[in-house]
């Protein structure tokens, strides 16, 4: 038996989600004429009280054209030093919209308002100017942390007081929603722009959607064909996220509640010398010294666990939506049996 925790990205599409995606009635969407393109936009927008949304390829894609529709050349984006668009986007933000980023020592990828004050920087000419904070709900890096909104609130008090855009990265926020039973209409009245990934908790096989005002995606859809995004009829892939709206959003706290029971397993686990705080779906757990993370990796392969490097000694489980009760009783009893 293989338990695959790499990431959440690994999920395929069930036997009902690709039944929708068959059926989906498709046009060309550069056009603005895929009618399920429509819907899955429409229906996100709705979801979160904003005013439009786009339909992208990737989550990359969906955060690099809101930090290009945000900035200017010169410009500054502040953010945490874990933030998934400072270390995992390929230098994006440089390449892209031409802009310098500040980061901020959060605890576990989440900073405060005060944090954000002190790194403004002004209209001197010698410095950067700061125009957009961007904040990443949940903080892969920080072991799936969550935030709570009264800190966004107070973070957003602090843009609106200096002129700065608020970007939200919430490539796993419905982890979050569903935890804390939180509402999207919430996140929609703070932040100026929102990405949501639909291909990790979600199942589906590809496509992130971005949302704000209209203004705003009007300019992203103009960087969305800039940087290659523009799709034909691509509402067969946006079915698949209509359905998973519909479908999947009740299974995320499942995932939630599955990277809790990683974590005690992983208490007793030989070598295992502390875990991160788990929040949502992801587990980072740290190794003892004396033990490398390529080996301890070949020694879960053995029992047909995957799992991924998270730094010398530390490793990253993913609880997501194929994963089984049945592959769960393998993984707690391969851990116990780890020497």
């Amino acid at each position: 038996m293989i338990v695959d925790l790499r990431s959440d990205t690994l999920t395929k599409p069930t036997k009902k989600m690709l039944q929708a995606m068959m059926i989906a009635e498709v046009g060309d969407d550069v056009f603005g004429e895929d009618p399920t393109i429509n819907a899955l936009q429409d229906k996100m927008a709705s979801m979160f009280g904003m005013e439009a949304a786009l339909f992208v390829p990737s989550g990359t894609m969906a955060n690099q054209i809101a930090i290009k529709v945000h900035t200017k050349p010169g410009d500054e984006v502040i953010c945490d030093q874990l933030s998934h668009i400072y270390n995992y986007e390929g230098g994006g933000i440089a390449f892209n919209s031409g802009a310098s980023v500040r980061l901020l020592q959060g605890d576990r990828g989440i900073f405060t308002a005060e944090q954000v004050k002190a790194a403004i920087q002004g209209n001197d000419s010698h410095l950067a100017q700061s125009r957009l904070v961007v904040i990443e709900n949940t903080v892969n890096k920080g072991g799936g942390s969550i935030w709570s909104l009264e800190k966004i609130k107070k973070i957003k008090t602090v843009c609106v007081e200096h002129g700065l855009k608020l970007h939200l990265d919430g490539a796993r926020l419905f982890n979050a929603l569903v935890e804390n039973g939180e509402e999207t209409f919430d996140y929609g009245k703070i932040f100026d722009s929102i990405s949501i990934c639909l291909s990790k908790g979600f199942g589906t096989p590809i496509g992130s959607v971005i949302i704000g005002d209209k203004a705003f995606i009007q300019q992203a859809h103009r960087y969305r064909k800039i940087f290659g995004g523009g799709m034909r009829q691509a509402g067969f892939v946006a079915a698949a996220g209509i359905y998973a709206l519909d479908n999947h959003l009740p299974m995320l706290k499942r995932d939630n509640d599955n990277a809790k029971l990683m974590s005690e397993w992983l208490k007793d686990t030989s070598n295992v010398t502390g875990i991160m705080p788990v929040e949502s779906n992801i587990v980072i757990f740290n190794l003892d010294p004396k033990i490398t993370t390529s080996i301890f990796l070949e020694k879960l392969e053995e029992k047909g666990i995957l799992a991924y490097p998270f730094g010398p000694t530390s490793i990253r489980f993913v609880s997501h939506l194929d994963i089984s009760d049945e592959q769960m009783k393998h993984l707690e009893k391969s851990l116990k049996s780890l020497e």
